[in-house]
């Protein structure tokens, strides 16, 4: 597939985006200034990035209690992630939200949820409204490896699958749903796998390769909006961080960690963009210095901003 430099340009600029985000959270959720719970999507940037660089604007995206990656991959300004992960009124969801429930509807962005696959049937049905309204949008739903043994992925891919509705099921499989690995509560090695049982395409992708991702999510889509139906992209890849900050890693083998850390997908990707001089070395570091003072500011706005008034806590709420 013939990319264009400015999108592979994009991609490099996106991945350091969510790796320099995530890594400052980490630090400030540990220093006591972040109130409630963070996952840090930390070694998965590439499938946040490949998947929705190959998306139109107008698409949609759904996510997970992970989904900073997601949300800033979709266009998400860092300033006002971080300052609904700081429970500010100038947040996305002013404040609202917090880290497991940014949602952006003009940015085509549905919302993180914290309800393990409670995205998957919000996805469907916005493929279903696609559709029906005959938009021309396709919808690409993230999900976790524990999420697909939930009745609502059978579900939604069931009713997907029979409707051809213009979806794109992403499990990111990081191989643990929390602390339990997958190969012990799963009998079968490839999630991908189960796209047969609904009469539709299932691929296992590298998740930790941005092209790949790119690539395999831009067929997808394609399918999906000449009226083809869904797919199931199973993308393996390996979450840096514990399940949640503060948790203690007594679950995962040191040696497996430290391989999944060999194969991060940043350093090797600037590298061949180097090597096949889309950009050079003081370009790419141009674009890091960049990314870095994006973040800085986003912090200081963060800091700076007022916490809700308590009046507006019954605002934007329906029943």
């Amino acid at each position: 597939m013939d990319i264009p430099k400015e999108k592979l340009v994009k991609m490099y600029r996106g991945m350091l985006r969510i790796r320099h985000f995530e890594d400052r959270v980490k630090d400030l959720f540990a220093a006591g200034e972040m109130p409630g719970f963070v996952h840090l999507y930390l070694g998965e940037e590439a499938v946040a990035v490949g998947a929705c660089t190959a998306l139109k604007d107008d698409d949609y995206i759904t996510s997970t209690h992970r989904g900073h990656g997601h949300i800033l991959a979709k266009g998400g300004e860092m300033k006002y992630m971080m300052a609904e992960l700081y429970g500010k009124a100038t947040g996305y969801n002013k404040g609202k939200g917090g880290s497991m429930h940014i949602a952006c509807p003009e940015l085509g962005i549905l919302g993180a949820n914290g309800i393990v696959s409670g995205g998957i049937p919000i996805a469907t049905g916005a493929a279903l409204s696609a559709k029906y309204r005959r938009s021309g949008q396709v919808v690409v739903c993230f999900f976790g490896d524990g999420a697909a043994s939930e009745g609502t992925f059978h579900e939604s891919v069931n009713i997907a699958s029979a409707f051809d509705l213009p979806v794109v099921y992403i499990c990111e499989n990081n191989l643990y749903g929390v602390g339990t690995r997958q190969s012990d509560v799963r009998n079968i090695e490839d999630i991908a796998d189960r796209g047969a049982a609904y009469g539709i395409p299932g691929l296992v992708v590298d998740g930790n390769n941005v092209i790949a991702v790119y690539e395999a999510v831009s067929e997808a889509a394609k399918r999906a909006r000449n009226g083809e139906g869904p797919s199931l992209l199973e993308c393996k890849t390996y979450r840096w961080r514990t399940h949640f900050e503060g948790e203690p890693d007594t679950y995962r083998p040191p040696e497996e960690v430290k391989a999944w850390l060999k194969r991060e997908p940043i350093a090797p990707y600037r590298k061949k963009l180097i090597e096949q001089g889309v950009i050079d070395g003081k370009k790419a570091e141009q674009i890091e210095k960049e990314v870095q003072k994006e973040l800085e500011e986003a912090v200081e706005f963060a800091r700076t901003s007022p916490l809700p008034n308590p009046e507006t806590a019954l605002e934007g709420l329906w029943a």
